[in-house]
């Protein structure tokens, strides 16, 4: 099953949480380390990565593993 990866802002930096997960898998100082730790472990999962923004707010999202409804082309 593919598992969704989460960059969120802390007050003591950026976190990394999959979703489900009572806990951070970890934490970095700057969003683009955060990001660059997470993309693995979604790539990995073949699940979904959802970065937030300062404001919470789901700001990016990056998609890996199988489309069940691939684009027409």
């Amino acid at each position: 099953m593919a598992k969704n990866y989460h960059v969120t802002r802390r007050t003591d930096g950026w976190a990394v949480k999959g979703a489900g997960n009572s806990r951070a898998s970890s934490l970095h100082s700057t969003q683009s380390a955060a990001i660059a730790a997470a993309r693995p472990l979604a790539q990995n999962a073949g699940g979904e990565l959802r970065i937030h923004g300062t404001d919470n707010r789901i700001r990016e999202a990056w998609s890996y593993g199988n489309d069940p409804f691939p684009p027409k082309g």
